[in-house]
């Protein structure tokens, strides 16, 4: 099975609201590789590696964030996967 890669920006009320740490969770149980991170303009952007239907279910729930977040916006681009990423990070 291939892997396919997007990168998302989330925008709306997602910094402070565990929104990186709820994001790492979900993409560990979902199988995906890949990141998640804060924006000096206040949005998370994330890269999601894995099959396209893992992927696509994340992006959705990315659109509606953990309970104290409030999503107005996920903005997704298709991406080259990166092999070397075996992992989902969180990055500072």
């Amino acid at each position: 099975m291939s892997a396919v890669a997007v990168k998302a920006r989330v925008t709306g009320r997602v910094q402070g609201v565990a929104f990186r740490a709820w994001a790492r969770a979900e993409a560990l149980r979902h199988g995906l590789t890949g990141w998640v991170r804060n924006e000096p303009d206040g949005s998370v952007r994330a890269l999601l590696i894995g099959p396209a239907a893992s992927v696509a279910d994340m992006v959705r729930r990315m659109g509606r964030g953990p309970g104290a977040a409030s999503v107005t916006d996920v903005r997704t681009e298709k991406v080259e996967p990166d092999p070397q990423l075996k992992d989902f990070q969180i990055l500072r």
